[in-house]
């Protein structure tokens, strides 16, 4: 994946992986304030503030300036912070375009991700579809979220917004006497507009983990 993953154990280790976040989250931001050009507000979905750009990632409210990246008023070295620098990077003028959704699959050069994909993003939610069900509301509250298409097949489904101008739509069936729960994970019609396909694999992934983070709070 595009970020990597933390290590346990050794507190040199963990001081090691959060310093080459910083580094990359510190290069992403000198890249994008460097290249600035056109409505960067229309380009990033987000409200100018002087020189701080403000908008919604990961549920969060997000903070963007030359010096830090934050969320919730607090600065971020996780990949989380990867991802938004990355989104970032990757700002585009463009609209975002919902339908139609696209599967992970049919991403150009994502075969080496799908296993990955399928475990991190779609087969973690099976123990929480019934509690995800339950909390449809604030969950698609923290996202900005909205009720899937009409035309979607499934039990119930939602649209996430982990970042301005990409969406997510998640599909769960409810287990029952002779199939278990499932989760699906599609993704916007022009999402590799904003971020390349490793990288929004891992937007799914911690979307993800924040549903299973709400549903278990």
């Amino acid at each position: 994946m595009a970020v990597g993953r933390e290590y346990e154990g050794h507190n040199e280790a963990i001081f090691f992986v959060r310093t080459n976040y910083e580094k990359i989250i510190h290069d992403n931001l000198s890249t994008f304030f460097s290249q600035l050009s056109g409505d960067v507000e229309k380009s990033l979905g987000a409200e100018k503030k002087g020189d701080t750009y403000y908008f919604r990632a990961f549920g969060e409210d997000c903070r963007l300036s030359p010096e830090m990246l934050s969320l919730s008023g607090k600065p971020v070295y996780d990949p989380r912070g990867i991802l938004i620098s990355l989104y970032a990077v990757h700002a585009s003028p463009a609209p975002l375009k919902l339908e139609p959704l696209r599967s992970f699959k049919d991403f150009p050069d994502s075969m080496p991700y799908h296993t990955a994909f399928s475990a991190n993003s779609e087969k973690v939610l099976l123990t929480y579809v019934l509690m995800i069900m339950e909390q449809l509301k604030n969950i698609r509250r923290v996202y900005t979220g909205q009720d899937g298409p009409p035309d979607i097949t499934g039990d119930f489904s939602f649209v996430l917004h982990p970042l301005p101008k990409i969406a997510l739509c998640y599909i769960f069936y409810l287990p029952d006497d002779e199939f278990p729960a499932s989760a699906t994970c599609l993704f916007s019609a022009n999402a590799l507009t904003f971020m390349p396909p490793d990288g929004l694999a891992d937007v799914a992934e911690y979307t993800s983990r924040g549903i299973i983070k709400l549903v278990r709070e």
